[in-house]
């Protein structure tokens, strides 16, 4: 089971106004969606908003209604079967690629089941919020914590099924009647150095190594893959002091390094050559150069950003062409809290770029910079169980551990990650060949 603080930090209308503001955020999300552009899966990876929206709901009234409001009937019988996502101990489901086969429930239909759990988790809260149990109050922060975790999916979701359309439409100003072939594109430089010769290079960081602790070592919330925090040994090593840009990756491009399978993993190689990969997820080339698609539509590459949609091999191959490695997970958590960076400086979810943004010409090369927001960093290092780790008995069990093979950990939150959701501990994990998140890379090498 998850662990939270003390329940005596959380009186009943406290937790009420949390449990608004958290729901309120989903809708906000897909407040500028057309009804079409809620219902389509273009991959396997990528659920519809209108899923995402029910089964957040569908979460509440299973593991809070129905366990805790005495006398509760559920809003819709087949609700279950429709947006339970991968519980087994719940019960059978529709496969995850079919979900942009649900044209029904309609999307009003979907709203008028949050509102109406909306409601009841209200009466349960202000009737028995403080009679119940301390394990109600563990589950209802996972409830908060797993909708936040599909905000940041909603993001990248929605990104991509616009993506996939002939209009590269903007999430936040639809552009209907603009054509790809049609965008300006005179503004992007032929040369990665003509506007990228000021921007400062990275900088080496010196970590110690010796025996340090890892996972969760403060009060508050964690899913159960941050525990039980314990010692690793690691050398010294050395970190970048920001993530690799657009530009310097771009520098890869034009060095070939798509069509060189000595920077790549076999398994990577054999990805990229089959699917014909000439560049980052979202990288589009024109008679100018290359522009990028953004929740703002396609616009020129900003040179100086951090490069995100990597996957594992991507990042690695960059690595490797570089002269140096990415950083193992314990490594990234030992720099973050060598380096204590400041949560305020991160961008994240609250920003409402749904982007990387440049760091400032002027940022301190001596501090680490982006370890929280902006991109998620790819480690070198499986996902796996921490030493002493116990699976939760029932469906909640299912929630992290059944996942903890042939995946990849990644660190730090995105841009599309709300703030309040990120801690130095955090364990993200993907499949290497996935890209459709804001996945980037920092660079790190033995120490010298």
């Amino acid at each position: 089971m998850p662990e939270l603080a003390a329940v005596s930090a959380f009186p009943s209308a406290a937790l009420a106004a949390r449990y608004a503001q958290v729901r309120q955020q989903t809708e906000a999300i897909c407040r500028p969606l057309l009804p079409e552009d809620t219902v389509v899966q273009p991959i396997i990876d990528v659920s519809p908003p209108k899923w995402h929206l029910a089964h957040t709901t569908w979460f509440f009234e299973t593991f809070i209604l129905q366990e805790y409001q005495p006398g509760y009937t559920v809003h819709h019988p087949d609700y279950a079967f429709l947006f339970n996502s991968y519980y087994n101990s719940l019960g059978s489901r529709v496969n995850r690629a079919d979900r942009g086969t649900l044209s029904r429930p309609a999307l009003a239909d979907v709203y008028a089941y949050r509102a109406a759990v909306d409601d009841a988790v209200r009466r349960l809260l202000q009737d028995r919020a403080d009679e119940l149990p301390a394990v109600f109050h563990e589950v209802f922060e996972l409830g908060l914590q797993h909708e936040q975790q599909h905000q940041e999916l909603l993001i990248t979701d929605i990104k991509y099924i616009l993506s996939t359309s002939p209009l590269a439409p903007s999430y936040f100003k639809e552009e209907l009647g603009e054509r790809i072939e049609k965008l300006p594109s005179t503004d992007f430089p032929a040369k990665t150095e003509d506007n990228h010769s000021s921007f400062p290079k990275a900088s080496w960081l010196a970590v110690p190594g010796g025996v340090h602790t890892i996972g969760l070592q403060e009060d508050g919330f964690s899913f159960d893959n941050e525990l039980p925090a314990h010692q690793v040994y690691v050398a010294d090593f050395e970190l970048q002091n920001r993530l690799v840009t657009n530009a310097e990756f771009l520098e890869f491009v034009e060095a070939g390094g798509y069509q060189n399978f000595r920077y790549w993993m076999g398994e990577g190689w054999d990805l990229a050559q089959r699917e014909q990969w000439q560049a980052p997820l979202y990288w589009v080339p024109d008679a100018a150069g290359w522009q990028r698609f953004t929740m703002r539509g396609l616009q020129p590459l900003e040179l100086n950003a951090p490069v995100t949609h990597l996957s594992f091999y991507e990042a690695d191959a960059y690595a490797q062409w570089a002269g140096a490695r990415l950083p193992t997970e314990a490594e990234w958590e030992i720099a973050a809290r060598f380096f204590q960076p400041d949560a305020a400086e991160g961008n994240f979810q609250e920003s409402n770029l749904f982007d990387t943004r440049p760091l400032p010409t002027d940022a301190d090369p001596a501090r680490c910079h982006q370890l929280l927001g902006d991109a998620w960093e790819w480690t070198y290092s499986a996902y796996h169980a921490y030493p002493g780790y116990a699976r939760a008995a029932g469906a909640l069990g299912e929630y992290n551990g059944k996942f903890m093979v042939n995946q990849l950990v990644l660190r730090g939150g995105s841009c599309a990650t709300p703030a309040s959701h990120i801690r130095l501990s955090y364990r993200n994990f993907f499949h290497a060949d996935k890209r459709w998140q804001f996945t980037g890379l920092r660079l790190a090498r033995a120490r010298s």
